[in-house]
């Protein structure tokens, strides 16, 4: 992707900076997006582990991977979509970070266009990380409705593109 935008093919690219960081390239980035600026994907960059629950021996190699605050925040934040019925394919995005000893969450849904969104904030004890992140998703599916989702669902990939490109 570097390479077609020094080649002028596309005028700008969006890149993760810990891949950049990996291949000692972060120099190329010219802006870092912050928490302000956008929302990732639901557990975007935390990695998962799946494993049967009666192998212990793997199960006690796991968890000394396991980083208690990041886990909470991919509870939170899986809860949010879980509660919205979210898939890959539905625009929606949220985050949560421990920030002072508290778990803070923002999140959004959006027409695959673009033309209306719902956002949320909220913040609570690390401890009720799932439940903020349910409640969150509750919050927006209230304030939304059926016929939003309804709406949302629907939009294709195709109808998007051709609004985009008129």
């Amino acid at each position: 992707r570097l390479r077609k935008l020094d080649d002028g093919v596309v005028d700008a690219t969006l890149l993760a900076i810990a891949g950049l960081k990996r291949m000692d390239m972060d120099d190329c980035a010219t802006s870092v997006l912050g928490w302000d600026e956008m929302l990732p994907a639901v557990a975007q960059g935390a990695i998962g582990i799946q494993c049967r629950s009666d192998d212990e021996r793997s199960l006690k190699y796991i968890d000394a991977l396991n980083h208690p605050d990041t886990r909470a925040c991919v509870d939170c934040e899986r809860a949010f979509l879980e509660a919205l019925d979210g898939n890959c394919k539905t625009p929606i995005a949220g985050q949560a970070r421990i920030i002072d000893g508290k778990i803070a969450f923002r999140g959004l849904i959006a027409m695959p266009d673009g033309s209306l969104k719902y956002e949320t904030e909220s913040e609570g004890e690390i401890a009720d990380a799932k439940d903020i992140g349910r409640k969150a998703g509750d919050e927006l599916k209230e304030r939304a409705g059926e016929k939003f989702f309804e709406m949302m669902v629907e939009m294709s990939p195709q109808q998007v593109i051709g609004q985009l490109t008129k």
